[in-house]
């Protein structure tokens, strides 16, 4: 999917890969992955990401010790929105250093279709190195379901091989899934009042 289509998120049903990587024209690499979450909503998984910049509960989150959440830049709001997430990642390979900068869902998706597609939170940022590089456009969409939601996320990497779209794809199977099965009681503990 290109992302100049990424409105087709809000459409019904699901698209031919939900879960994959590939080419696009332009070189870029897409990758696809479907999370289902069952007794989670999306609201759940938006408080999560503000959750989690905290490097306490990003630590609980961590499957791998090679990864660490080095510093984030809240707004005055307190939402995860205009943050930088700065993240430093040691894989096989080598370190890659990574600064996420998260946008307001309105920046990237059709927001007035919200409410009639089910729609529980669109969390959505850029990529960039630490030279602020552009790398890339993420997107996790969460619609909400009768079992509890379901994470569509999506990738869009501007300099990256298809390998690479393999290995973030594996990645975010695992690290999804693993909150899939870590949220709905963190929920429940750590915000009953919500």
């Amino acid at each position: 999917m290109l992302f100049e289509d990424v409105n087709q998120l809000l459409k019904p049903g699901y698209m031919p890969i939900e879960t994959g990587y590939y080419q696009l024209p332009s070189g870029h690499i897409h990758v696809a992955v479907l999370t289902r979450m069952p007794g989670s909503k999306g609201r759940m998984v938006d408080w999560w990401f503000e959750y989690h910049l905290d490097s306490a509960a990003y630590e609980m989150w961590r499957l791998k010790p090679p990864e660490t959440l080095k510093s984030i830049k809240r707004n005055k709001q307190g939402s995860y929105i205009g943050t930088n997430q700065i993240l430093l990642e040691d894989p096989d390979q080598g370190d890659i250093k990574l600064r996420v900068h998260f946008h307001d869902p309105s920046e990237f998706l059709d927001v007035s279709r919200f409410e009639e597609t089910h729609t529980g939170a669109a969390i959505c940022a850029n990529v960039y190195n630490f030279e602020k590089v552009p790398l890339g456009r993420t997107i996790h969409f969460v619609r909400d379901t009768d079992f509890g939601c379901e994470m569509r996320s999506r990738f869009w990497l501007y300099q990256a091989s298809e390998i690479e779209g393999r290995h973030l794809m594996q990645h975010c199977i695992e690290r999804m899934g693993y909150l899939a099965d870590l949220l709905p009681e963190l929920y429940k503990s750590e915000a009953p009042d919500r």
